[in-house]
């Protein structure tokens, strides 16, 4: 258990490639100092790159956070494919007001995701504290370009606070089969979905 494994903290000009992960908590966790740490450091973790890789178990496939106080900037994966009935989210952000830290220009395309025990998407500002503290989480310009998963509870469980909406998520050329519920949405704003499918029906709009 909690053994992450690939962990770029306030580091700049990353490339992760061709890597095969199998863990017991996230298979990349993207990082920059926790709390008060991470703001007197302000170190962001930028241009960072993954492609290639594979992701089997974890907590979490491609993940922002949740010590992200530092904030991260310019992150780019693609041609990747995760797959596991024990891997619980494919792309996951985790923050609160405790931590806050501004993550934007987070661009994901062409993933292949089989199996993942929650969701394909999830971003949460409800992690551990949630809105339990006085600095505001940002999550700005995130987009998905050409996801297909195959089975998943949710397809996206995206959940900003209502002082800290999720601003410009997009979603183009994305496919969801065989998701079993539908879709937690709370508090997104300027969400645009184009060419997006949910078990066969076209979504052209946030719930």
């Amino acid at each position: 258990p909690n053994n992450d494994g690939c962990n770029p903290e306030s580091s700049k000009d990353v490339l992760i490639e061709d890597c095969f992960f199998d863990t017991g908590d996230d298979c990349i966790a993207i990082k920059s100092g926790r709390n008060a740490d991470g703001r007197r450091l302000e170190a962001p973790a930028e241009n960072i790159i993954v492609q290639g890789c594979r992701m089997r178990d974890g907590h979490g496939g491609i993940t922002i956070g949740s010590e992200i106080s530092g904030g991260v900037r310019n992150l780019f994966a693609e041609n990747c494919r995760l797959d596991s009935q024990n891997l619980d989210h494919a792309l996951r952000v985790k923050n609160n007001a405790m931590r806050g830290g501004l993550l934007e220009h987070l661009h994901f395309r062409n993933l292949e995701v089989g199996e993942v025990a929650h969701a394909v998407i999830t971003i949460d500002f409800n992690y551990e504290e949630g809105a339990k503290g006085s600095f505001t989480p940002v999550v700005r310009e995130y987009t998905v370009d050409g996801l297909r998963s195959t089975k998943s509870k949710h397809a996206l469980d995206v959940q900003g606070l209502a002082t800290a909406p999720i601003v410009n998520l997009r979603l183009t050329n994305c496919t969801f089969d065989n998701v079993a519920d539908g879709n937690i949405v709370r508090n997104v704003k300027d969400a645009t979905l184009q060419n997006v499918k949910i078990n066969g029906r076209v979504v052209e709009a946030m719930p």
